[in-house]
């Protein structure tokens, strides 16, 4: 999960250089509102009934599942990371579980714009991801946030190893948070920023040797279906590492699983994948123009009509 503007600057100041430190004292205008994790968002709208039928298959047969691929695979995850040390092997973890879960859901994905991704969109999900990645500069992938199962799909759709920022809660959540935790993603701890400047140092050093790192600069998840402000810290790794920020939209997923409620309602989905976006040459500075134009971007491939 990306971290706010707020976040960045506590670590930034402690983890970075004098020049650095004003660099991000200076960045954004004065007294600039800046969204935080703690502002509520708006309420969901009215869910279409989908039948009893539909949930009774969710909660009996799909949940279930998903809780077992989960169980199995989370702790063979775990196992492994006391041997696999740049958690290449629990990456294929991922991926796995993520394949057995979009099979068991009945929801195929339509991948566009795959030209626009570092290779081209694999046409069997669990081959083995590229590593290191064929692309010649780092790049941070900005996707839409309105489900749970979208990490899944990222796994199984992006033909690469990558990284995925995500907030220090998730750690409470077993098995999950185990992999979370031991096979090398970005951990933010909101309430204690300082406790983040390791993960944020480790993270900028494979982003610059070219390990993709995967953000929502949404912040969180939507509850209501709609793309929402877009917190412009989430883009300070991508311009200190002067990586390309690659605009992917996520579509139907909020209809498939949005949040609070186990209720897997089955659908076609899209994978829409933008050009990308260069940092080539900007500073931190820069974050509020480069995440008004990510958010464009995102929010033209979201209102394209859906394809058949």
């Amino acid at each position: 999960m990306p971290v706010n503007l707020e976040t960045v600057n506590k670590i930034a100041t402690t983890a970075e250089l004098d020049k650095e430190r004003a660099e991000l004292r200076s960045a954004g205008p004065t007294g600039a509102s800046v969204p935080t994790w703690a502002e509520k968002l708006p309420a969901p709208r009215p869910q279409i009934d989908h039948g009893w039928l539909s949930a009774v298959r969710s909660y009996f047969i799909f949940d279930p599942l998903i809780w077992a691929y989960t169980l199995i695979l989370g702790t063979i995850s775990l196992l492994s990371s006391l041997v696999d040390r740049n958690g290449s092997f629990q990456h294929k973890c991922a991926r796995l579980w993520s394949w057995l879960i979009m099979k068991t859901i009945l929801s195929p994905v339509k991948v566009t714009g795959a030209s626009n991704l570092a290779t081209p969109a694999p046409s069997a999900p669990i081959r083995p991801p590229t590593d290191p990645p064929t692309h010649p500069k780092p790049r941070v992938y900005a996707v839409t946030h309105a489900s749970a199962l979208d990490i899944p799909i990222l796994y199984v759709y992006l033909p690469f190893q990558f990284r995925i920022i995500f907030k220090s809660e998730l750690l409470s959540y077993p098995f999950i948070g185990w992999h979370l935790k031991r096979s090398g993603q970005v951990c933010i701890n909101q309430q204690n920023p300082a406790a983040s400047i390791g993960s944020i140092k480790s993270a900028l050093r494979s982003l610059r040797r070219g390990m993709p790192l995967v953000i929502f600069p949404e912040g969180g998840r939507t509850r209501d279906g709609q793309i929402q402000p877009f917190l412009p810290g989430a883009f300070f790794l991508a311009i200190k590492a002067q990586a390309d920020i690659v605009p992917i939209a996520l579509i139907g997923t909020f209809e498939l699983l949005p949040m609070n409620t186990y209720h897997i309602k089955n659908q076609p989905l899209e994978m829409r994948v933008g050009e990308p976006i260069s940092t080539a040459g900007l500073a931190i500075s820069d974050t509020e123009e480069v995440s008004a134009k990510v958010k464009a971007a995102i929010e033209k491939l979201h209102a394209s009509p859906r394809t058949t």
